[in-house]
């Protein structure tokens, strides 16, 4: 019988624990705290799995008996903050259908937020303005996704019956019908020329830290929007609000930021062409993510490998 540790300060395990109940009734469950008196670790030997968010550094690496670390969110950025994290145990990042099905909804419900311009016709409601612009066409528009793996080749799909023109740039080159593959380096700049809508789904690794910054940001043509739901690494905040200021890009909808909750006095809460989520794109639900790691720890006690397990060398 499997026993499973939760680590994931501040949020609740109820959930979790009601999740894993339901799904895999034979294993433990136990939920780390840092405070002694609620701690439910116990025999540390008798860790097998610990399905984590942001986990305290040096504690991973305690579990002698450790088979596998699960990540609570597609991204495995906050397990790069352990720099002890144990050799020879697989890191695994979460597929989860709700997971990637709320991302999706996110990304098609800006890209036709930009598209349509909304924002503007939101700007004269507020006014009593009665006015109207001209209709755009959706195979005109080229759309852009950086990234293409499970969440960004899932959004880049689902926007192909919507008519628009659709590419995505990635480290390798990805095959999604009706989606133009750039792939490599050197294809990143000729793949933001033709992109007026970009989303930003890469994962965020030491390659990608920056990688919207005014080089590239100004490769994008004149009038261009930027959709970010990936992570606020990704963004040099100052030279998205200089594009922002000069008129190059037009509008911006940003979910993730560099320090979160973002601050009250941070400039994008005020700039009337950043529209402000909550890191709300897309959120981890416990019974569908339960699916996910049932599924992975059952092959793992058949003797078979994790799915979905990160490579320490390009991190993720």
């Amino acid at each position: 019988m499997p026993t499973i540790l939760y680590m994931a300060p501040g949020d609740k395990p109820e959930p979790w624990r009601d999740a894993f109940r339901a799904q895999m009734p034979e294993a433990g469950f136990r939920v780390w705290s840092a405070d002694p008196a609620t701690d439910e670790t116990g025999d540390k030997a008798a860790i097998d799995y610990a399905v984590v968010w942001k986990p305290e550094p040096g504690f991973l690496k305690t579990l002698p008996n450790l088979k596998a670390v699960f990540s609570m969110g597609a991204g495995v950025d906050h397990l790069w903050n352990d720099p002890e994290l144990p050799d020879g145990v697989p890191l695994v990042r979460l597929v989860d259908r709700c997971l990637t099905q709320g991302m999706s909804e996110y990304v098609i419900y800006w890209v036709i937020h930009h598209h349509r311009k909304m924002g503007v016709y939101a700007g004269w409601a507020a006014e009593h303005r009665w006015k109207r612009l001209r209709q755009a066409d959706a195979e005109q528009r080229r759309v852009g996704i950086l990234g293409l793996g499970e969440l960004g080749g899932d959004a880049a799909a689902k926007l192909v019956p919507l008519h628009y023109k659709v590419a995505g740039w990635a480290r390798t080159r990805k095959d999604i019908p009706g989606v133009e593959s750039f792939f490599g380096r050197d294809r990143l700049i000729p793949f933001l020329n033709r992109t007026e809508i970009l989303v930003c789904l890469l994962p965020l690794t030491p390659d990608t830290r920056g990688i919207l910054n005014a080089e590239t940001l100004a490769a994008l043509p004149e009038g261009a929007c930027v959709i970010n739901c990936a992570r606020g690494g990704h963004v040099v905040d100052a030279d998205l609000i200089a594009a922002l200021d000069s008129g190059h890009i037009a509008g911006a909808t940003l979910d993730v930021f560099h320090e979160e909750p973002l601050p009250a006095g941070h400039p994008f809460w005020s700039h009337p062409k950043v529209n402000v989520t909550p890191h709300m794109a897309s959120l981890t639900m416990p019974d569908s993510s339960t699916e996910w790691y049932v599924e992975n720890i059952n092959r793992m006690e058949r003797g078979l490998p994790p799915l979905n397990t990160v490579d320490r060398t390009t991190r993720y």
